[in-house]
């Protein structure tokens, strides 16, 4: 794990469904359960080191349709910002968030990781408003910026996580 953490981090995003998912579920990993869909993450791995039944799933159809827009994050819980002025497929916002999040669990004490942990991991993830963008990325908070692989621009600021909830007392209600 230190040696991936030392590296450039790169995450992929696949689509499964029926018996796709049930192989996919069957490999070393978390499946995180939402109100509509499921998100399973597995251990790092080279890039030509996945698993066959990983290697095999499709990249395309991430594309995800809500018609209602999202409620207002709870404070109590961290928000990871996208960038407004970036157009990237739900597939790459899925990727640039999980870099986000990993950036804020490096920079929490040990009491807010198991905090946080115990609560489930809740987080939001919002699209920030362009005054909002320049306010977040100025703050001092963990900045992802895109390697440039696939998408968007090398160096191109895609996530700003917004950690500081897990700091305050108000989260302690999540537990």
């Amino acid at each position: 794990m230190r040696d991936w953490q030392d590296a450039r981090i790169r995450k992929v995003v696949r689509r499964a469904r029926g018996a796709e998912w049930r192989r996919a579920e069957a490999l070393a990993g978390i499946t995180v359960s939402g109100k509509s869909a499921e998100v399973r993450v597995f251990p790092p791995v080279p890039l030509d080191g996945w698993p066959k039944d990983l290697a095999r799933l499709q990249v395309s159809g991430t594309e995800l349709e809500d018609p209602e827009p999202p409620l207002d994050p709870d404070p109590a819980v961290p928000v990871l910002w996208l960038n407004p002025g970036l157009d990237m497929s739900a597939g790459k916002a899925m990727a640039q968030t999980g870099h986000g999040a990993q950036l804020a669990w490096w920079e929490l004490s040990d009491e807010a990781r198991v905090a946080w942990r115990d609560a489930g991991y809740p987080l939001a993830v919002r699209t920030a408003e362009p005054d909002r963008w320049r306010e977040l990325t100025s703050g001092g908070l963990p900045l992802v910026r895109d390697a440039g692989f696939t998408e968007i621009a090398p160096g191109s600021a895609t996530v700003v996580a917004d950690h500081r909830p897990l700091g305050r007392t108000g989260f302690r209600h999540l537990r």
